[in-house]
C-alpha cells in the first residue's frame, strides 16, 4: 500500500511538471533590444536614442507615404504586442502604430493612432482616433467608405496627444483587441481581414509622419519560432 501511494504521488508530480512545461512552452515572451542592428527599414530612416532612464527609444523619421521599421528575426501569429508610443498634435502629420503579420513591405496588418484627433472638437474626427488596416486591399479609405465606424474608433479615456501612451494589442486567431494605457475596455475590436496567419512585426508610421517608440514586449502563443 505504501509503495502504491508513493507511486501515485510520483505520477502526480510528473503530471504537474509536464503540464507546467507544456503551458510555458506555449507562451514565449520576447523583449527585443532596440538597436539599429535589429531593424530592417522600409521607406524610413531611424535614430535610436537613450532617455534619462537609459531606455532605448526609436525615432522613426517622417517621409511621404507609410513606412515600417521591421524587427529582424521575429515571426508572430497569435499573442500580445505591447509598446509605448508618442506622436504629436499636428493635423495630418501624426500616424503612429504597429504593423504585424507582415508577409512583405506591401502586405501586412496594422493598428495605428491619429493623436491629432484625440481631443478634436469635431466629433467625427474624434471617432477616427484608432484605426485598423490590412493592406493592400483594405486600407483606411476603403474601410471608412464601405464599413463606417467598424475599423476605427474614438478613445474611451483621455490621452495627451503630445505625450507617451501605452498600447496593448491582443491577437488570437482572427480576433484583434486594442487597449490603451491600461484601460480594461478595448478601444477597438475587429476581425482580421488579412489572409495570412503569421509574419513580421514592425513600428509603423503614416504619410509624412514621424514617431517615437519604446518598451516593445511580444508574447507569442503557440509554436511561433524565432528565425535567423
Amino acid at each position: 500500500m505504501l509503495k502504491m501511494n508513493r507511486f501515485k504521488i510520483f505520477l502526480c508530480i510528473i503530471t504537474f511538471i509536464s503540464l507546467t512545461l507544456s503551458t510555458s512552452a506555449q507562451e514565449i515572451i520576447l523583449k527585443p533590444v532596440l538597436s539599429h542592428e535589429v531593424f530592417e527599414v522600409m521607406n524610413r530612416t531611424i535614430i535610436v536614442l537613450k532617455d534619462q532612464h537609459n531606455r532605448s527609444i526609436v525615432n522613426v523619421k517622417a517621409q511621404p507615404y507609410p513606412g515600417i521599421a521591421w524587427i529582424k528575426g521575429i515571426e508572430f501569429q497569435n499573442g500580445t504586442i505591447e509598446f509605448d508610443v508618442k506622436g504629436k498634435d499636428v493635423l495630418q502629420e501624426s500616424f503612429v502604430g504597429i504593423a504585424f503579420h507582415g508577409m512583405r513591405d506591401s502586405i501586412y496588418e496594422a493598428v495605428y493612432f491619429r493623436p491629432f484627433n484625440f481631443h478634436a472638437k469635431d466629433p467625427i474626427r474624434r471617432k477616427h482616433a484608432v484605426q485598423y488596416i490590412a493592406v493592400p486591399e483594405n486600407d483606411w479609405p476603403y474601410l471608412r467608405e464601405n464599413f463606417p465606424d467598424k475599423y476605427e474608433a474614438p478613445l474611451s479615456i483621455p490621452v495627451d496627444p503630445n505625450d507617451w501612451f501605452h498600447v496593448k494589442i491582443i491577437i488570437h486567431n482572427n480576433h484583434i483587441k486594442t487597449f490603451i494605457n491600461g484601460d480594461p475596455n478595448p478601444a477597438l475590436i475587429v476581425e482580421s481581414l488579412h489572409p495570412n496567419t503569421g509574419g513580421k512585426i514592425g513600428f509603423w508610421t503614416g504619410h509624412k509622419s514621424d514617431g517615437y517608440f519604446s518598451n516593445l514586449v511580444i508574447t507569442r502563443e503557440g509554436n511561433g519560432v524565432l528565425v535567423e
